[in-house]
């Protein structure tokens, strides 16, 4: 009963630190002539980080022209399948939560019940580490995309060592962190809970 019961925190864990996401960075670009400066360019992003989308102005350092920018990358196809697998991982645990509780004798009749939730495990045991390997990597490349110093490198003021650019804040990723942490630790849960009425029946 302990995997039925984890099994779907984990998934709503996985899910909501990742579905829920958004974040954002903050640039400072000082030109020579202050009144072309702007020291708090604020960037913000969120699932399902289509970067490439997600646009910005930062002052050229040349008079009042302003340079128009894009962040690079697109995770969207890996967070969103990660978030899809999640999300049906959870109302199927949800479903089998409902007929072991209530459903246990006719569960139990034959075969069929437990041979169907064992397949039914094993592709859901698959598309967990299928999507947690994509996601990882999407938000390697997410971390790659956002860090403050790589989007400073964009900046063609920032080209000139007579103008000075720093990162003044990196986005907090700690919650998507744990949203990749979760998955696997979710994928293994649902795999023992299965494996386990198996076993139990």
């Amino acid at each position: 009963m302990c995997m039925v019961i984890f099994a779907p925190l984990f998934a709503i864990f996985a899910f909501a630190t990742c579905g829920g996401y958004s974040g954002g960075l903050r640039l400072s670009v000082d030109c020579v002539n202050k009144t072309e400066s702007n020291l708090s360019i604020d960037i913000a992003f969120a699932y399902p980080f289509r970067l490439q989308q997600v646009t910005f102005e930062v002052p050229t350092c040349e008079g009042k022209e302003r340079q128009k920018l894009a962040l690079i990358g697109d995770s969207s196809s890996s967070a969103e399948f990660f978030v899809t697998v999640a999300v049906f991982a959870f109302l199927y645990s949800l479903a089998a939560t409902v007929v072991y509780i209530f459903f246990q004798n006719k569960y139990r009749e034959n075969n069929r019940g437990p041979l169907i939730d064992f397949i039914v495990t094993v592709v859901f045991s698959f598309l967990w580490l299928v999507g947690s390997s994509a996601w990882a990597k999407g938000l390697s490349d997410v971390k790659v995309a956002t860090d403050p110093k790589e989007v400073l490198l964009l900046v063609s003021a920032c080209k000139q060592p007579s103008n000075k650019c720093m990162a003044v804040h990196s986005p907090v990723m700690s919650s998507l962190n744990t949203s990749v942490l979760s998955e696997i630790q979710s994928g293994k849960t649902f795999k023992g809970k299965r494996i386990a009425s198996l076993i139990l029946r």
